[in-house]
Parts: C-alpha cells; structure tokens; sequence
C-alpha cells in the first residue's frame, strides 16, 4: 500500500480522491478507476458533479478516525455507486441504501477480462446508467 502513496497523492488511509470536485453526488469504487474516471468524465460533460474514490482497502479505511472516513463518504451524499468484478458482497456498508452496486456475483464465466465485463455490466456505459438513476 506504501506504493500507492507514491502514485496516488490523495492516497490515505485505504482511500484515493481521484478526481475532486467542490461537490460530491456520485462515489465510485472498487479496482475499475479507468472505467470510473471515463463515467465521471462523461456525467461531468452533462452537468453533474461528480468525485471519483478508489476505495483500495476496507480494512485500512475503517482504521481512520470518523472525521477522515466523513470526508471521504459524507454521509449527505447518498448518489454513490461501487464497481467490483469480484463478489460485491460488503460493498452496501459504503454505498448506502439508495447506492447502486455493479458487479459480478456468481462463478465459473470464462473468457477475455473486457469480454467478461461487458456481459456481466461493468462498463462505463452501466456506470452512467446507475448514476442517472440515482
């Protein structure tokens, strides 16, 4: 985790601000940043404000005090979306009752990563789908 403080300047505590913004609407996580960044891209390009956070390690995060997690999951930001190509279990504690979770939840689907993530939904276009939904 070390190193991703060198690559990551917002990297703290198991948390990454990738993209800021002076408003939050929208928190994306899990290990999909390119396909986050291109959505938050998109959604910024129509008018949304929207903060891109790469969760990297729950463990980590819920070490930190409450005043560092509320910076980075305001509790009055409800529009919150995770991206996961693993088990998405877990993932409702971060994004809230009105979050949406995009994942793969089931086993045994073999081929090509990019093939794989586009049957199962984990693109930028399913991203901006959840957020205008929100």
């Amino acid at each position: 985790l070390n190193a991703l403080a060198e690559v990551l300047p917002g990297f703290l505590g198991g948390s990454a601000d990738l993209a800021s913004s002076s408003m939050t609407l929208l928190k994306i996580f899990g290990n999909f940043q390119k396909i986050a960044a291109k959505a938050a891209d998109e959604l910024r390009r129509q008018g949304k404000t929207v903060r891109v956070v790469s969760l990297v390690s729950w463990e980590l995060f819920e070490e930190q005090s409450e005043e560092y997690k509320e910076s980075v999951l305001p509790e009055s930001v409800i529009a919150r979306i995770s991206i996961e190509a693993g088990c998405t279990l877990g993932w409702q504690k971060y994004v809230g009752a009105k979050g949406k979770i995009i994942g793969i939840d089931r086993f045994g689907a073999s081929a090509p990563g990019g093939k794989i993530f586009e049957e199962y939904g984990i693109t930028v276009e399913s991203v901006i789908t959840a957020a205008r939904s929100l």
